[in-house]
């Protein structure tokens, strides 16, 4: 193991830890989820944790999840398991917000999403990564400022400055089983040539190997 890796690893931890004792949000559910302290070139950013990531300490880790590693093992061939020895897993909030009034899973609060955005900015700082993927509207959203159709975004590579680091983007759907985007034309299609473009990307080697 490199000094670059040890030293990426223990300024992770150290963030980590900062993470789990985190309770700037009164209305969100703890605990706090995360991925493991991995010195990756590539950042994954999700919206926020769901009910059942927290029983399991991880992120992705109940249907969704099971979608998102099913679209990267076609593309690529890693299994969940190598996916996550060699991606670093964020998000955009860390708690579970809890539930929405009409149904579903509640969507973060400008505060809360300002609140996780100090932890996001240091980790881009720390991992310096050369390919950001953000999955979901809201994660797009936060990394590239687009509000518009996930038409206009998905299925393309962007380059743009994520928190002072210039790095490529590309952007992914919601797996969400709710969500029916990625199971439609244009959606099914788009997403298809997104996770192309992953495949081919140079940093994608780590999944390869």
């Amino acid at each position: 193991m490199s000094a670059r890796v040890t030293s990426t690893e223990r300024k992770l931890r150290v963030l980590h830890e900062e993470l789990d004792a985190c309770r700037a949000c009164p209305k969100m559910i703890g605990p706090v989820v995360h991925g493991p302290p991995i010195a990756s070139s590539i950042l994954l950013i999700g919206q926020a944790p769901g009910p059942r990531e927290g029983g399991f300490g991880r992120p992705f880790a109940w249907t969704a999840g099971k979608t998102l590693f099913r679209w990267f093992q076609e593309a690529t061939g890693a299994d969940e398991d190598h996916v996550r020895r060699a991606v670093y897993f964020a998000a955009v909030a860390r708690c579970f917000p809890g539930k929405a009034k009409g149904g579903g899973d509640r969507k973060p609060d400008p505060t809360e999403i300002s609140a996780c955005k100090t932890y996001l900015e240091r980790e881009v700082a720390i991992l310096r990564p050369k390919l950001v993927l953000p999955v979901g509207g809201l994660a797009i959203g936060e990394v590239l400022g687009h509000e518009g159709p996930l038409a206009e975004i998905v299925g393309t590579v962007r380059r743009a400055d994520y928190h002072g680091h210039e790095t490529d983007i590309i952007a992914l759907p919601h797996p969400s089983g709710a969500s029916t985007w990625h199971r439609m034309e244009p959606g099914k299609t788009l997403l298809a040539r997104a996770m192309r473009l992953l495949a081919d990307h140079p940093e994608a080697r780590v999944l390869r190997g």
